[in-house]
């Protein structure tokens, strides 16, 4: 039986048996019996290297953190994760000077947080959605059609937990943003996420 850990690009965590290639927590979410009683528990939403210093953790067996999985980096941001700064601290000093580029506030990680939370959910504990032309976007940004799509290129990719389907063409005009703002803002000054390997075998 999956454990509840894996995590969509509308934030929410679900039960299936698809592999993530990243990491990452909101803090500690899990119960004694590795049931999901929170959402979050932390505003330090973070994306993790699955290999780190070679240790090995059984998922939900500890009480520092809930491990939670994502089919790639774009699918993280879109939920409202950044890299962690321990464990891939040059993913996280990329994003930082994406974020200093784009000028967003804050200068430190717990600043850089409390900018995200807010933009990534609204008053009503939802994932926060946000409006603009498609074609002014960056790539690796999630936008909701029908289902979520990952803006690459000249092309939409559907997503599902498994990979990526093949593509439709970038939509144009306004568009339902996943991504947080924040985030787009440093996607578009420069900062490259990890995407999954089923991307790199479609058309672009």
């Amino acid at each position: 039986m999956p454990l509840q850990n894996r995590v969509l690009p509308d934030q929410s965590i679900v039960a299936i048996p698809a592999r993530g290639t990243l990491t990452g927590n909101r803090g500690i979410l899990h119960d004694a019996t590795k049931t999901l009683r929170h959402r979050w528990t932390s505003k330090a939403w973070i994306c993790c290297t699955l290999n780190w210093k070679g240790m090995r953790r059984t998922p939900m067996t500890g009480r520092s953190w809930t491990e939670l999985f994502f089919l790639d980096e774009a699918v993280a941001l879109a939920a409202g994760h950044r890299p962690c700064a321990t464990c891939r601290r040059a993913a996280y000093a990329s994003f930082r000077a994406a974020w200093r580029g784009a000028g967003l506030p804050g200068s430190t990680a717990p600043e850089v947080d409390a900018q995200l939370h807010a933009a990534r959910l609204t008053q009503a504990r939802r994932q926060r959605l946000h409006e603009a032309p498609a074609e002014t976007l960056p790539d690796a940004s999630f936008i909701r059609l029908a289902t979520p799509h990952l803006l690459f290129g000249p092309h939409a990719f559907p997503y599902t937990p498994e990979g990526y389907l093949p593509p439709i063409p970038r939509p144009t005009g306004p568009v339902q943003i996943m991504t947080p703002a924040p985030t787009v803002a440093t996607l578009r000054a420069g900062y490259r996420p990890l995407l999954h390997p089923s991307l790199s075998t479609r058309p672009r």
